[in-house]
């Protein structure tokens, strides 16, 4: 590291005490305490519901096309979210992210997490330092190998820069079924914070193994496609919901299918990506409340099918 670096180290350090993951007084719509999880490496809390930037976050430097996601943002910050992914996969939405994280004044509050997807130990350290500087997070508070594409090499490298302090915690992604005997492999070999992989009502193939092999290894989750890529709330739009959604204060199709995502013992925080405020504030309505149990759960899953 040369001295900028070292001291951008010592200034992470000396704040940690404030770092976002250790609110616990976050609210959510309703004005109830947003719900809080624990990183199982650490300890550190995170709210249980954070913001994806896949498509949404993907525009141009125009005015018209970027305000209703400084609203979202604004809004999320508000409402006590703290965890937003990205990728370099995902267009530009790393730099329109980190454009309106800074023109909000947010960095402090957010935690900031984004992926590196290339091959090669040189090409991996170069997009992740491109990664940093479009969000304007250096130090980043997580790294993920974006869909185990040269894992081995890069988790050596994150392992190096988490030595560093130039990341605080590592992880690895996927987003489909054929890939989990490949996931289960790395994070039972590997000491990794972070599983990214997808779950929902409509998607349940992860809690055959992977999430209950990411509680057993202490592997933070964070589930991504909890709507199925939107396919669930397209399905479930013209459908009433039914009236004991309000047994665990649900007002909405998205909110009673996020908390059967976010009750599940592994799951640490879902990503549910938007471009609406409206929607977000739905989103995060799911963050607070009576949350389902396992009755409740099947219960869910039966009524969405």
């Amino acid at each position: 590291m040369n001295r900028r670096n070292a001291l951008q180290v010592l200034a992470m350090a000396a704040g940690a005490a404030h770092l976002p993951g250790h609110a616990v007084d976050e609210k959510s719509t309703s004005g109830q305490k947003m719900a809080m999880r624990k990183i199982p490496s650490t300890g550190e809390l995170l709210p249980v519901l954070g913001l994806g930037t896949w498509q949404t976050f993907d525009v141009g430097a125009e005015a018209a096309v970027r305000s209703p996601l400084e609203g979202v943002l604004r809004e999320f910050s508000a409402l006590g979210g703290t965890l937003i992914d990205s990728s370099p996969m995902y267009g530009r939405s790393e730099e329109v992210a980190g454009d309106l994280i800074a023109k909000l004044g947010l960095r402090a509050k957010l935690f900031v997490a984004t992926k590196v997807w290339t091959a090669g130990k040189a090409e991996g350290i170069a997009q992740m330092e491109a990664s940093m500087k479009k969000l304007k997070a250096r130090p980043i508070e997580l790294l993920q190998v974006h869909n185990l594409l040269d894992v081995e090499t890069h988790l050596r490298t994150l392992a190096e820069w988490k030595a560093a302090r130039l990341v605080r915690y590592v992880g690895v992604t996927h987003y489909t079924p054929s890939a989990y005997d490949a996931v289960a492999k790395v994070i039972a070999a590997h000491q990794v914070d972070f599983l990214q992989i997808n779950y929902s009502v409509g998607e349940r193939e992860a809690e055959q193994r992977l999430l209950p092999l990411a509680r057993e290894r202490g592997i933070a989750v964070i589930v991504n496609r909890p709507f199925a890529g939107g396919e669930l709330i397209r399905r479930l739009r013209s459908t009433p919901l039914p009236a004991w959604a309000a047994e665990i204060d649900c007002t909405s199709w998205a909110q009673l299918l996020l908390k059967f995502v976010i009750s599940h013992p592994a799951a640490t925080c879902a990503i549910p990506a938007t471009a609406r405020i409206e929607h977000l504030r739905d989103n995060m309505g799911a963050g607070a409340g009576r949350m389902p149990d396992e009755k409740m759960r099947t219960r869910i899953a039966a009524g969405s099918a």
